[in-house]
């Protein structure tokens, strides 16, 4: 069974403060997580979800990892990198993904679906040709399934491995809750087990490729000033 990784509790509680403050809107009188409004949720608080997305340090290291499998996808990288501001602020990105993510999983529907649609939007104005040729739009459903699928995986694995190890049906219970809100945005297959999961995995690995942009991104997340100078050495461990 996998153990949870302990760290020194000094250090764990700065490094969940400095993160959480990735995910936390730095204007809160329009969304304020502190203070429920009794409004259900795309996702019910009982679920696997609202425990894995709690821990900031796993939702970091889980999204660096869903990141670089995206960015193996040529459809994908080409569409993040050439229509994004990560390269020239990649804090600012950061947080706009992060809050998107919180509020997917926790804000009311009446916040997160307006969102949603907000985000479906701004998609629809993403599209070019890879380096290769191949034309890409950003809510395509083959490319958002990947994406959804990536990110779902990514978070789930890293709490899996360093926070808590869930059992399968649990795991098989995550992927199932995220179903609704993978809808909105687009998404048509969203795996709803591990099995499903590794089924889209099988059937993409033969598109992923490498690439210089994957190590430009992961130096980006090493040099960037994301946390706190004093905790910038466990900024590289997270990454």
């Amino acid at each position: 069974m996998t153990m949870p990784i302990v760290l020194p509790w000094p250090l764990q509680s700065s490094l969940e403060a400095a993160t959480r403050a990735l995910l936390e809107p730095s204007d809160r009188s329009h969304i304020d997580f502190s203070r429920p409004t009794g409004e259900p949720a795309l996702v019910s608080p009982d679920s696997v979800s609202w425990r894995v997305f709690k821990n900031p340090l796993s939702l970091f290291i889980g999204g660096v990892a869903a990141v670089i499998m995206e960015l193996a996808e040529p459809r994908v990288r080409t569409g993040v990198w050439e229509h994004t501001t990560f390269r020239r602020n990649p804090i600012q990105r950061l947080r706009k993904t992060g809050l998107a993510a919180m509020v997917t999983i926790y804000g009311a529907r009446s916040t997160a679906e307006p969102m949603i649609a907000r985000v479906r939007r701004m998609h629809d104005l993403v599209a070019g040709t890879t380096p290769s040729g191949e034309a890409y739009c950003a809510n395509d459903p083959d490319l958002l399934n990947w994406v959804h699928a990536t990110a779902a995986h990514g978070f789930l694995q890293a709490y899996h491995t360093y926070v808590q190890p869930l059992s399968l049906s649990e795991r098989d219970r995550y992927y199932a809750e995220g179903t609704l809100a993978a809808s909105l945005y687009g998404v048509t297959r969203a795996p709803t087990s591990e099995v499903e999961l590794e089924m889209l995995f099988h059937a993409t690995a033969g598109r992923l490729e490498h690439s210089d942009i994957v190590l430009e991104f992961l130096a980006i997340m090493r040099s960037a000033p994301i946390l706190p100078l004093l905790l910038r050495p466990a900024q590289h461990l997270l990454v």
